[in-house]
């Protein structure tokens, strides 16, 4: 969005998309054994000189996990600090590799879907500045 006022954050709808998939998400936010595995398999986590952030699992504890902590009460700001989480520190090319199956992609792609729902996401002309690619 541009600089103008930020609508105020749909706390309901937020937690209404949550419980939608409540039951799958918790499952798999759970069973993450926090192994690294998925790691080795995103080349952002390798061309990153294998900084933390840009490892799979970390990008969905930090996004779609606080989110649930969170119950989806969560203002504009928080909202803005995982934007780059899910759109900038991954590319959802599938390629994360889980040995449980969890499966990560989608997990991002949820966390984008709720980012989006509040008016959240990259606007790549204004952001051009910010190098967002």
């Amino acid at each position: 969005m541009t600089s103008q006022a930020q609508p105020a954050v749909r706390s309901d709808e937020i937690k209404r998309l949550l419980d939608r998939k409540k039951d799958k998400m918790k499952f798999q936010l759970s069973h993450c054994m926090r192994c690294t595995l998925c790691a080795e398999s995103c080349f952002l986590f390798k061309a990153h000189d294998k900084d933390p952030q840009y490892m799979p699992s970390y990008k969905v504890i930090h996004s779609l996990g606080k989110l649930y902590r969170r119950r989806g009460k969560v203002d504009r700001a928080f909202l803005e600090s995982i934007k780059k989480i899910v759109w900038k520190n991954c590319v959802l090319c599938r390629r994360c590799y889980c040995p449980v199956g969890i499966d990560i992609p989608g997990m991002i792609a949820f966390a984008r879907s709720i980012c989006r729902s509040q008016g959240v996401h990259p606007d790549f002309e204004g952001d051009a500045q910010q190098s967002w690619l």
